[in-house]
């Protein structure tokens, strides 16, 4: 019996989240956010399952960006922050990838270049995120600027939502309408526009317009604390592990580092084969849930490198080599994460290597 410590990608499941996005795009479209190795998921894999529902993707860098072209992949590919450097336009000249200009000295960079094509450009304003992007005043004399290079292709304008994800919060009509309002003067129509992301396509429909970029809902956890907003999602990842020790403790007996926990009574412990070296977080706390035999129990004491501890006084006929889940339909990533003080993204991305990825197509 090796050790296990397995997130299965259940392929289906990925898909279903991004046509549910496309439902709600309606008649715009859409640019699947692949960035953090498709949010821990596995770039290659998750671009391939989405292919044939996404007109773009979206990454943070070239070194996301390029696998997916050498892949043979021919949607446009939009690095959200743009190039780091001006050595890097002739890649993205070269291999048509779109570049979103958010600083001035991109825009100098780009007037200085001669690449081998244009580069279609989307720029960046920041109306209220307090991140990247031309303030709304600035975004004139930018647009102006790209127009008139003959470095530049397409040009398109882009934002991000800062408060999207608070359902009753007011940020966001009020960063749409800054986005409007800067556009108006370049009379720029609905389809070179991108404003929603995961939380905007799934509750703002003022949002939704030209191209939405979902990310956290195609892996299956909502941006919203709220469930029922997200019911429809479906989890594309199941991570397990299993039981690789089962005994009883008597009363007063510690459990791992430091005793956090103390056996209220005589009980029986497993041990899981799953740490903070495959990425679990450390500081999960006691009653972080698990399942084990399908039943829920929880996690006691600190998270070791290697191993965590679970109480298995719910699951009393549990064995070694039993199967534990530690996020996937049941619980939740985003139960877990809350318990964590943390999101579901940060649990995705903080998988590491040693975790295999195992894709799933069906019920296969």
């Amino acid at each position: 019996m090796s050790r296990l410590a397995r997130a299965t990608i259940h392929l289906d499941a990925l898909r279903h989240n991004m046509a549910m996005a496309r439902a709600a795009a309606s008649d715009g479209r859409t640019m699947a956010v692949l960035k953090a190795n498709a949010y821990g998921h596995g770039l290659l894999p998750v671009a391939h399952a989405l292919s044939d529902l996404t007109d773009a993707f979206a990454v943070s860098c070239l070194e996301e960006a390029l696998p997916l072209r050498e892949a043979g992949l021919e949607q446009r590919i939009v690095l959200l922050e743009g190039f780091f450097d001006a050595d890097e336009i002739g890649v993205f000249a070269a291999r048509r990838l779109d570049a979103v200009i958010h600083l001035p000295w991109q825009i100098e960079a780009l007037a200085a270049a001669a690449p081998s094509q244009p580069i279609d450009c989307w720029l960046k304003v920041d109306t209220g995120m307090g991140r990247l992007g031309f303030s709304p005043d600035e975004a004139d004399a930018a647009v102006e600027g790209l127009r008139a290079l003959p470095a530049v292709g397409e040009l398109r304008w882009m934002t991000h939502l800062a408060r999207a994800d608070e359902p009753d919060a007011s940020a966001t009509a009020t960063q749409v309408e800054t986005l409007e309002q800067a556009l108006a003067t370049d009379a720029v129509s609905d389809d070179q526009t991108s404003i929603a992301n995961s939380a905007g396509t799934l509750h703002w429909p003022m949002a939704r317009a030209g191209w939405i970029r979902p990310g956290i809902m195609l892996y299956g956890a909502s941006p919203f604390a709220d469930a029922a907003i997200h019911d429809r999602l479906q989890p594309a990842m199941t991570l397990e592990a299993r039981l690789v020790s089962v005994k009883t403790l008597p009363a007063g007996h510690g459990v791992g580092y430091g005793a956090r926990f103390v056996c209220p009574e005589a009980m029986p412990v497993g041990v899981v084969s799953m740490g903070y070296g495959d990425g679990y977080p450390r500081h999960a706390p006691d009653g972080t849930p698990v399942v084990v035999n399908g039943r829920r129990t929880a996690l006691i004491g600190k998270v070791s490198m290697d191993m965590l501890a679970v109480d298995l006084r719910p699951v009393p006929d549990a064995r070694v080599g039993d199967p534990v889940v530690l996020w996937g339909a049941d619980p939740l990533a985003t139960e877990v994460a809350g318990y964590c003080g943390t999101i579901s993204y940060e649990l995705f991305c903080r998988l590491t290597p040693r975790v295999q990825r195992v894709y799933r197509q069906g019920d296969g």
